[in-house]
């Protein structure tokens, strides 16, 4: 079972790219009006909450053939997955940021940054956890993580994604490593 920080850290941790995302549509708007930071809250904060949702369907569906070996594979997908942030946060240019301004490229960009959450979705159909309040607090966090980027974007831009992306990355590499302790030491 997770415990209630646990949770805490994946929701943030999810919720970096979305974030990041934002800033770049904050920084790109003519103004930052509280709608329009809502709408790109809202998008991101619903896309970001059904992708665990629908990872951890696919990994229950998988989970009896793997029972053995779940451990590693819930650890090697949340250390890829922290590892490939961390690298996109220190290999890309500011100018590099997509931001496309039409509602489908707002809706494209949630589901490009919410793969992430599908793929840990399916490491935790390993775990013992309530992954419907686990997909809610990602998506509550992205809603609002999300709307305070779009809002913050006119002002810091993408100087502070970086450092974002790279604790989020090492957030994710902790939690599999962790995993990976728990069931290695209790069996």
């Amino acid at each position: 079972m997770m415990s209630a920080i646990t949770i805490g850290i994946l929701a943030v941790s999810m919720s970096i790219d979305a974030f990041i995302a934002s800033l770049g549509r904050g920084a790109d708007a003519k103004r930052a009006c509280l709608r329009r930071a809502l709408q790109t809250g809202m998008v991101f904060g619903v896309i970001e909450t059904l992708t665990p949702l629908i990872g951890w369907v696919l990994g229950m569906a998988a989970a009896q053939y793997i029972a053995l070996f779940d451990h590693w594979i819930a650890f090697g997908l949340l250390g890829a997955v922290g590892l490939r942030m961390i690298l996109q946060a220190l290999g890309r240019k500011p100018e590099d940021q997509p931001r496309p301004a039409s509602s489908w490229g707002l809706i494209a960009t949630a589901v490009g940054t919410s793969i992430d959450a599908m793929a840990v979705g399916v490491s935790l159909a390993f775990l013992d956890v309530n992954i419907l309040l686990i997909a809610l607090t990602i998506g509550l966090a992205t809603t609002l993580m999300s709307t305070a980027g779009f809002m913050a974007g006119r002002v810091l831009g993408s100087r502070f994604g970086r450092v974002a992306e790279v604790l989020g990355g090492l957030a994710l590499i902790g939690l599999g490593g962790t995993i990976l302790f728990q069931h290695l030491s209790a069996g």
